[in-house]
Protein backbone atom coordinates (compact mmCIF):
# COMPACT_ATOMS: atom_id res chain seq x y z
CA UNK A 1 0.00 0.00 0.00
CA UNK A 2 2.72 2.48 0.71
CA UNK A 3 3.64 1.78 -2.92
CA UNK A 4 0.41 3.23 -4.22
CA UNK A 5 0.57 5.91 -1.56
CA UNK A 6 3.88 6.82 -2.66
CA UNK A 7 2.78 6.85 -6.34
CA UNK A 8 -0.17 9.50 -5.66
CA UNK A 9 1.40 11.85 -4.05
CA UNK A 10 4.06 12.00 -6.85
CA UNK A 11 0.84 12.26 -9.50
CA UNK A 12 -0.63 14.88 -7.14
CA UNK A 13 3.00 16.94 -6.86
CA UNK A 14 3.30 16.57 -10.63
CA UNK A 15 -0.73 17.98 -11.53
CA UNK A 16 -0.46 20.67 -9.36
CA UNK A 17 3.37 21.75 -10.61
CA UNK A 18 1.72 21.43 -14.19
CA UNK A 19 -1.66 23.65 -13.17
CA UNK A 20 1.25 26.34 -11.53
CA UNK A 21 3.13 26.16 -14.89
CA UNK A 22 -0.05 26.46 -16.80
CA UNK A 23 -1.26 29.43 -14.99
CA UNK A 24 2.10 31.28 -15.60
CA UNK A 25 2.24 30.63 -19.17
CA UNK A 26 -1.29 32.02 -19.72
CA UNK A 27 -0.46 34.95 -17.51
CA UNK A 28 2.98 35.41 -19.69
CA UNK A 29 0.87 35.20 -22.78
CA UNK A 30 -1.77 37.84 -21.91
CA UNK A 31 1.68 40.04 -20.91
CA UNK A 32 3.04 39.55 -24.51
CA UNK A 33 -0.37 40.05 -26.30
CA UNK A 34 -0.53 43.39 -24.57
CA UNK A 35 2.92 44.57 -24.99
CA UNK A 36 2.54 43.48 -28.85
CA UNK A 37 -0.70 45.54 -29.10
CA UNK A 38 0.99 48.61 -27.68
CA UNK A 39 4.04 47.96 -29.93
CA UNK A 40 1.97 47.97 -33.09
CA UNK A 41 0.35 51.05 -32.62
CA UNK A 42 3.68 53.19 -31.90
CA UNK A 43 4.28 50.95 -35.07
CA UNK A 44 1.37 52.88 -36.57
CA UNK A 45 2.14 56.19 -35.09
CA UNK A 46 5.70 56.07 -36.17
CA UNK A 47 4.78 55.03 -39.62
CA UNK A 48 2.07 58.07 -40.31
CA UNK A 49 4.65 60.67 -38.79
CA UNK A 50 7.37 59.10 -41.71
CA UNK A 51 4.86 59.95 -44.15
CA UNK A 52 4.23 63.59 -42.92
CA UNK A 53 7.65 64.28 -42.05
CA UNK A 54 8.36 62.76 -45.80
CA UNK A 55 5.94 64.96 -47.18
CA UNK A 56 7.19 68.00 -45.46
CA UNK A 57 10.83 67.29 -46.62
CA UNK A 58 9.81 66.56 -50.50
CA UNK A 59 8.26 70.03 -50.30
CA UNK A 60 11.02 72.09 -48.66
CA UNK A 61 13.45 70.08 -50.85
CA UNK A 62 11.67 70.77 -53.99
CA UNK A 63 11.13 74.73 -52.43
CA UNK A 64 14.63 74.75 -51.98
CA UNK A 65 15.76 73.36 -55.34
CA UNK A 66 13.51 75.85 -57.10
CA UNK A 67 15.17 78.93 -55.31
CA UNK A 68 18.82 78.39 -54.56
CA UNK A 69 19.51 76.97 -58.20
CA UNK A 70 18.53 80.51 -59.90
CA UNK A 71 20.61 83.03 -60.43
CA UNK A 72 19.74 86.55 -60.45
CA UNK A 73 19.03 86.63 -64.00
CA UNK A 74 16.67 83.41 -64.07
CA UNK A 75 20.24 81.01 -64.91
CA UNK A 76 20.93 77.97 -63.06
CA UNK A 77 23.74 78.65 -60.70
CA UNK A 78 26.90 76.06 -60.88
CA UNK A 79 28.51 75.62 -57.53
CA UNK A 80 32.23 76.52 -57.44
CA UNK A 81 34.75 73.53 -58.08
CA UNK A 82 36.16 74.15 -54.48
CA UNK A 83 32.66 73.65 -52.92
CA UNK A 84 31.56 70.56 -54.60
CA UNK A 85 33.96 67.81 -52.81
CA UNK A 86 36.59 65.38 -54.79
CA UNK A 87 35.37 63.58 -57.51
CA UNK A 88 31.86 65.65 -57.91
CA UNK A 89 31.31 67.15 -61.22
CA UNK A 90 28.61 69.76 -61.87
CA UNK A 91 26.93 67.59 -64.40
CA UNK A 92 26.53 64.73 -61.80
CA UNK A 93 23.16 64.72 -59.91
CA UNK A 94 22.35 63.16 -56.46
CA UNK A 95 20.10 60.00 -56.13
CA UNK A 96 16.48 60.57 -56.24
CA UNK A 97 14.58 59.67 -53.73
CA UNK A 98 11.72 57.71 -53.68
CA UNK A 99 8.70 59.84 -53.81
CA UNK A 100 5.98 58.94 -51.58
CA UNK A 101 2.32 57.34 -52.64
CA UNK A 102 0.79 60.46 -52.45
CA UNK A 103 3.31 62.18 -55.03
CA UNK A 104 2.89 58.86 -57.01
CA UNK A 105 -1.16 58.99 -57.03
CA UNK A 106 -0.19 62.57 -58.44
CA UNK A 107 -2.06 64.41 -55.15
CA UNK A 108 -0.51 67.31 -53.84
CA UNK A 109 0.06 67.47 -50.34
CA UNK A 110 -2.92 70.34 -49.05
CA UNK A 111 -1.45 73.99 -48.79
CA UNK A 112 -2.45 76.31 -46.21
CA UNK A 113 -3.97 78.97 -47.73
CA UNK A 114 -2.77 82.17 -47.52
CA UNK A 115 -4.17 84.71 -43.98
CA UNK A 116 -4.68 81.07 -42.88
CA UNK A 117 -3.54 80.63 -39.29
CA UNK A 118 -1.25 77.46 -38.71
CA UNK A 119 -2.78 74.80 -37.15
CA UNK A 120 0.01 75.14 -33.87
CA UNK A 121 -2.05 78.57 -33.49
CA UNK A 122 -5.55 76.73 -33.90
CA UNK A 123 -5.01 73.78 -31.27
CA UNK A 124 -3.47 76.46 -28.94
CA UNK A 125 -6.80 78.77 -29.43
CA UNK A 126 -8.97 75.88 -29.29
CA UNK A 127 -7.36 74.11 -26.29
CA UNK A 128 -7.37 78.04 -24.21
CA UNK A 129 -11.01 77.68 -24.38
CA UNK A 130 -11.03 73.90 -22.60
CA UNK A 131 -11.47 73.64 -19.17
CA UNK A 132 -9.39 70.12 -19.14
CA UNK A 133 -6.61 68.42 -21.41
CA UNK A 134 -7.76 67.31 -24.43
CA UNK A 135 -5.75 64.45 -26.64
CA UNK A 136 -4.61 65.11 -30.02
CA UNK A 137 -7.65 62.91 -31.24
CA UNK A 138 -10.24 65.26 -29.55
CA UNK A 139 -8.05 68.71 -30.60
CA UNK A 140 -8.24 66.88 -34.71
CA UNK A 141 -12.14 66.25 -34.46
CA UNK A 142 -12.57 69.47 -33.09
CA UNK A 143 -10.39 71.44 -35.37
CA UNK A 144 -12.02 69.17 -38.25
CA UNK A 145 -15.55 70.20 -37.31
CA UNK A 146 -14.56 74.14 -36.84
CA UNK A 147 -12.81 73.96 -40.22
CA UNK A 148 -14.02 71.66 -42.54
CA UNK A 149 -12.80 73.44 -45.97
CA UNK A 150 -9.02 72.21 -44.50
CA UNK A 151 -7.75 68.47 -44.68
CA UNK A 152 -6.73 67.55 -41.20
CA UNK A 153 -4.58 64.93 -40.20
CA UNK A 154 -3.92 64.02 -36.82
CA UNK A 155 -0.50 63.59 -37.33
CA UNK A 156 -0.26 67.27 -38.36
CA UNK A 157 -1.95 68.27 -35.49
CA UNK A 158 -0.38 65.77 -32.85
CA UNK A 159 3.01 67.61 -34.45
CA UNK A 160 1.72 70.75 -33.93
CA UNK A 161 0.94 70.61 -30.64
CA UNK A 162 4.61 68.84 -29.47
CA UNK A 163 5.71 72.03 -31.25
CA UNK A 164 3.53 74.17 -29.04
CA UNK A 165 5.03 71.92 -26.07
CA UNK A 166 8.87 72.61 -27.07
CA UNK A 167 7.74 76.57 -27.42
CA UNK A 168 6.58 76.38 -23.99
CA UNK A 169 2.95 77.44 -25.10
CA UNK A 170 1.70 73.89 -24.23
CA UNK A 171 1.88 71.61 -21.25
CA UNK A 172 1.78 67.73 -21.90
CA UNK A 173 0.41 65.22 -18.95
CA UNK A 174 0.24 61.17 -19.23
CA UNK A 175 -2.61 59.11 -18.38
CA UNK A 176 -1.40 55.43 -18.68
CA UNK A 177 -0.98 55.50 -22.43
CA UNK A 178 -2.47 58.49 -23.50
CA UNK A 179 -1.07 61.60 -23.90
CA UNK A 180 -3.15 65.20 -23.20
CA UNK A 181 -2.08 68.64 -24.04
CA UNK A 182 -3.15 71.88 -21.89
CA UNK A 183 -1.78 75.22 -22.38
CA UNK A 184 0.34 76.62 -19.94
CA UNK A 185 -0.80 77.99 -16.73
CA UNK A 186 0.29 81.47 -15.73
CA UNK A 187 1.69 81.70 -12.06
CA UNK A 188 -0.99 82.53 -9.38
CA UNK A 189 -0.19 86.42 -8.21
CA UNK A 190 0.11 84.22 -4.33
CA UNK A 191 3.05 82.32 -4.98
CA UNK A 192 6.36 84.25 -4.14
CA UNK A 193 8.39 85.51 -7.11
CA UNK A 194 11.66 84.26 -7.78
CA UNK A 195 14.39 86.92 -7.43
CA UNK A 196 17.88 86.24 -9.80
CA UNK A 197 21.13 88.00 -8.38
Amino acid sequence: MSEVASAFKVTAGYTQRVAEDLAVNKQEQERVRADLTRLQGELLQLEESEQVLAKMQDVLVGAGESDAGQGKDGKKASVPAARRGKGVTGQEKAPRRAKSPEALAGKAAPVRGAGEETWAVLAGRYLAGQSEPKSAAEVSAALAGAHPQRKVQATVVRNALEQGVARGLLERSKQGRSVYYSPVTAPSCDEPAVSVQ
